[in-house]
């Protein structure tokens, strides 16, 4: 082979310094070790180039690791891939890992992974950040068969690197080394170790080799297999080392935990087999092959565009609008109580418009409902927020795939994370920005998620089937008459709601009559939405056995109970509000409910989370043989056009299922019949909901869905308010405190007639400028000011002293909040609200203990009252004065690089944004000015506020990151110093201070995790408008 490619290019990267090169191929050595070399070519600068194709190749790698993925985490067997696709969780930087050879080391290889991380924010973290990254040592060893003598080395390699090692291999290859155990007792001088042997009684590699299509079963389980019942267990015993049988992923993630901590030897067993193996095998290969035809059917389609930053892309969004409608319903929604003396309805949500920079536009429907946790308010705050932070965004070509693009997009390019965003406001993001890009590409959203089967023809012939909707008020006889009418119009599919009424036989009763009423032919489906007891669901059950239910949606409000329900009656079940409450790692919890008694799960894309999670969650469902059911949450015609679309998709994904595992299913009636309460809608095209005598039922047409959605134009007349990007005022004000002058930079959002004002007050390194994204969304509700601090971005301090005067400007806590007072006295009459990040904080925990008359309350972010300590104090002080001296001699920038290489931005260097975050903070015009700021303020140099906090009066918001462990602690003592002797207190002593834990971020919360911050500070600035009015 290498006498084929002389003489091309090579290299040889070795330590030693002797020559290894005895056929004189070698055209360059290079003599250093191969990590030495690795971060060297992570270091060089190359120019980047990128092609089309090779971006293509990119994204197709990308989508085949998440279908692969999604495949392992969805199979509810422990599998072989899965023990490599895992077997990294249990590794940290104090251990190795060790591979044996055959299928082992080439599942280790083809599903094993290296971070939780996606693979472009790996690369970004050790290219662009220059952070540490984890380094586990990978070792193998290839014997003169093969697996000869692999556990024995595994022992040496355990020795020789003082780590922990991992050992993974298989049953054969251990059986050719039991004398391994023995020297495994020695317990000469290093770490414990764990060895995972994957037992599936043979050599299952040769199962998935040519060989085995063309080989008799019996031959190949003779002599190739070498089958064997060898007992593992009793190997283990017979040398007096631990052992464990897992048969289960959870066993297998319990025991590799256990071990871990453990400071003995062991043996974990996992129990497989080759013919599942094999199986399993042959699946992920095909469902691969699928992913990559699917993503490639979708690029090879789309205009796209080449970056040498971003890859391919499609194109930029121009901005963002969204309005508030309110639309007439026929009747209350289902998910309400009715009020017998109303008799009007009104349902109301935001229609939102994403414009590209080509002139496309896409519509989206953002409508949650309270019940779910949501309301009008946090939702239009998080609408504001994006209307700041989407404008000039690139769109990923591989959005339409939805297979984790728009988790990624949403972080890497908006900065927000997955756990934050409301499930209603993605949906309607994920919605218009669909419908964007199909409206660019001259597509529809149909096609844009399935471009393998674009057929104007198939599309006027389809049609999804619709499930009509009947509220049960109302006597048996009522509600039978209203199913028997739903009949008589075609529907075939039916659901009722119960759990309405004094008991459930009076449901059971309902149920029976409608099934009598309709007859045998008609699907029935009931839903509790979990307000029965166990015991009321049983007692149900039994009454509506002989109705023929094809299932009951959330019997039980104990959702733990919901496959013993199954059990005992015998009836099929649904999931609903179960899926709706998972946050994340859904599949892992979807693990729970593969029991066959769980039929069906009913998806709301509005609630769980838009339509890529919506995606996931059908194709597991489907996977494991139940229903996908997509369910409206009382959206308009919008919403509804698209959710129709969506159903059809699901339909055909279903029926490549079904040609995968040769089985028949029939059509599923989807939750859409919720447009039969619409009196108005946002458009004034109609649905395409009808009789189709042809199919023999009421359905929704796919050809009239997006129609709806090319020629979408809004009815304005159920339009209340638009919203549009609030603009930023930027000006100076001048005050004078001491014979000097300080020219601050002040920044403004909000209706300068709104007397409720909030002052922003950055941290150490930041301006006004880092306050404004989260200006906009509550901008709605005060004016928001945020300024540059003296010391800081475009503030300015001159001395107006006499002519002559040599004094030079000091900065410390009191002289900015003096300066700061005089500042808001300019502006407003009124006491304001401060928000102070670190820094700020203490500024802002200072002027509202000492200047309280002029302070409505306090957010507190990753702040400190000071240090109690005299002796820190001098430390601290010196510390920084040390840093002051750094960045007065070397510059801003080398100062930035050292300022946060410290542990407490750990977090933040792992944010997407966090290269333009660390560029803004070279915009401050005088380092000189920075340098007495980071003396002066210093926490070193600030009298300590713990006394103060005792007696403090003003509303008090502590927030700090979960990651935060210093500062966690510090407003947990905040917190204690505030209420210790308030217990006894009247309400407002009781809700004096509170502390918001955000979730997956650090020290700086409002730049990593600022959505929850946003909703936190509207709850507090309207309960303290609350207090005032009843003062």
């Amino acid at each position: 082979m290498m006498e084929e490619c002389f003489p091309c290019t090579y290299i040889l990267v070795d330590n030693h310094p002797c020559r290894h090169d005895p056929s004189h191929f070698v055209t360059h050595r290079v003599q250093c070790s191969i990590r030495q070399f690795a971060d060297s070519l992570m270091k060089a600068q190359f120019s980047h180039r990128n092609s089309k194709w090779c971006c293509f190749l990119r994204v197709l790698n990308t989508m085949v690791a998440w279908d692969i993925s999604f495949q392992i985490n969805a199979e509810n067997s422990l599998t072989e891939p899965h023990v490599a696709h895992v077997i990294t969780e249990a590794l940290s930087a104090e251990s190795a890992l060790f591979v044996g050879n055959s299928m082992v080391i080439r599942d280790a290889d083809m599903y094993g992974h290296n971070c939780k991380t996606h693979a472009h924010s790996i690369a970004h973290m050790m290219l662009d950040s220059k952070l540490p990254y984890l380094g586990i040592r990978v070792a193998g060893n290839r014997g003169a068969s093969g697996i000869d003598g692999l556990l024995s080395t595994a022992i040496g390699f355990a020795v020789g690197c003082n780590k922990q090692v991992l050992c993974l291999v298989g049953d054969v290859s251990m059986l050719h080394d039991t004398n391994g155990l023995a020297i495994l007792t020695q317990r000469v001088s290093r770490k414990p170790m764990r060895i995972l042997v994957i037992n599936n009684h043979g050599g299952a590699i040769f199962s998935l080799l040519p060989i085995a299509d063309k080989t008799d079963p019996r031959i190949l389980d003779q002599y190739f297999y070498t089958s064997h019942r060898i007992s593992i267990h009793k190997l283990c015993a017979a040398h007096s080392v631990r052992h464990l049988r897992v048969k289960t992923k959870v066993q297998l993630q319990e025991a590799l935990l256990k071990f871990e901590h453990e400071k003995t030897d062991c043996v974990i067993e996992v129990e497989s087999g080759i013919g599942a193996n094999s199986t399993f095998h042959s699946t992920l290969r095909k469902s691969a092959q699928q992913a990559a035809d699917h993503a490639l059917s979708i690029l090879s389609r789309l205009s796209v565009r080449v970056s040498i930053s971003d890859g391919l892309f499609l194109c930029k969004i121009h901005k963002m609008d969204f309005s508030l409608y309110r639309i007439q319903l026929c009747a209350p929604p289902t998910s309400s109580s009715v009020d017998h003396h109303q008799n009007e309805f009104h349902r109301e949500g935001y229609i939102l418009s994403v414009s590209l920079e080509d002139g496309s536009v896409g519509y989206g429907e953002v409508a949650p409902l309270e019940i779910h946790k949501e309301n009008l308010a946090d939702v239009e705050e998080q609408l504001l927020f994006l209307l700041h932070v989407i404008k000039g965004i690139k769109i990923n070509v591989s959005l339409p795939i939805l297979k984790g693009s728009f988790t990624s997009w949403i972080w890497s390019n908006l900065g927000i994370m997955e756990c934050s965003i409301f499930p209603s406001v993605r949906c309607g993001l994920e919605m218009a920005v669909l419908n964007a890009i199909a409206v660019s590409q001259g597509s529809s959203f149909i096609s844009m998620l399935q471009p393998w089967m674009i057929n104007e023809e198939i599309y006027e012939k389809s049609s999804v089937k619709i499930c009509a909707l009947i509220d049960s008020n109302g006597t048996p006889t009522e509600v039978a008459y209203i199913a028997s009418s739903l009949v008589e119009e075609g529907f075939t599919a039916i659901k009722l709601k119960v759990a309405r009424r004094a008991d459930p036989i009076q449901d059971a009763t309902v149920i029976c009559k409608v099934r009598k009423e309709v007859g045998p032919c008609i699907e029935l489906r009931a839903d509790a939405n979990r307000k029965w007891t166990y015991e009321e669901a049983i007692q149900f059950g039994f009454l509506v056995k002989d109705c023929d239910l094809q299932y009951i949606e959330e019997p039980v409000e104990n959702v733990d109970d919901i496959v013993k329900f199954c059990e005992e009656t015998g009836l099929p079940a649904a999931l609903d509000e179960t899926i709706d409450n998972f946050q994340e790692s859904h599949l892992k919890m979807l693990a729970k409910y593969t029991h066959p008694g769980i039929v069906a799960v009913v998806i709301k894309p509005s609630v769980v989370g838009g339509f890529e999670k919506a995606a996931l969650i059908a194709r597991w469902a489907q996977k494991h043989g139940k229903m996908a059911v997509v369910s409206a949450a009382f959206e308009s015609g919008l919403g509804l056009s698209t959710y129709i679309l969506f159903s059809y998709y699901l339909e055909q994904l279903n029926a490549v299922y079904t040609v995968m595992n040769r089985e028949t299913r029939p059509s599923i009636a989807h939750g859409l019949g919720t447009y039969r309460w619409l009196k108005q809608d946002v458009t004034a095209i109609p649905l395409g909901i009808h009789y189709d005598p042809c199919k023999g039922f009421v359905g929704a047409s796919v050809a009239a869905s997006i129609q709806l959605l090319q020629n979408f134009q809004v009815n304005n007349n159920v339009i209340h308010k638009t919203f549009n990007e609030e603009q930023v005022h930027r000006y100076h004000l001048t005050v004078n405190s001491k014979n000097f002058s300080y020219s601050i930079k002040v920044h403004e959002v909000g209706q300068e007639s709104n007397d409720n004002v909030v002052i922003f007050l950055h941290g150490f390194l930041g301006t006004g400028e880092d306050w404004v994204p989260i200006m906009k969304a509550i901008s709605r509700s005060a004016k928001c000011i945020s300024i540059d601090l003296p010391g800081h971005g475009g503030s300015k301090i001159q001395n107006h002293g006499s002519e002559g005067a040599q004094e030079e400007a000091t900065l410390s806590i009191e002289i900015v909040a003096d300066v700061l007072y005089k500042l808001i006295q300019g502006i407003t009459p009124f006491k304001v609200t401060l928000v102070g990040y670190s820094m700020g904080a203490r500024i802002a925990l200072h002027m509202a203990l000492r200047l309280s008359h002029k302070i409505d309350g306090a957010v507190i972010i990753s702040g400190s009252p000071g240090l109690k300590d005299t002796m820190a104090r001098k430390i601290r002080q010196a510390k920084d004065d040390s840093r002051a001296d750094f960045l007065v001699a070397y510059g801003l920038e080398l100062f930035l690089d050292s300022w946060y290489a410290g542990e407490l931005w750990k977090s933040l260097r792992s944010h997407p944004h966090f290269k333009e975050i660390v560029a803004g903070r070279l915009v401050h015009e005088d380092v000189q000015s920075l340098a007495k700021a980071l003396s002066g303020l210093s926490t070193g140099s600030q009298l300590p506020l713990w006394e103060d906090l005792k007696r403090c009066d003003l509303p008090l918001l502590l927030i700090v990151g979960e990651k935060d462990a210093k500062f966690k602690s510090i407003a947990q003592k905040m917190f204690h110093e505030v209420v210790q002797d308030r217990k006894g207190e009247d309400r407002r002593g009781n809700n004096i201070c509170e502390i918001l834990e955000v979730p997956n971020c650090g020290h700086a919360v409002h730049l990593e995790n600022p959505l929850p911050i946003i909703s936190a500070m509207r709850k507090f600035l309207t309960r303290g408008r609350s207090s005032r009015a009843q003062q």
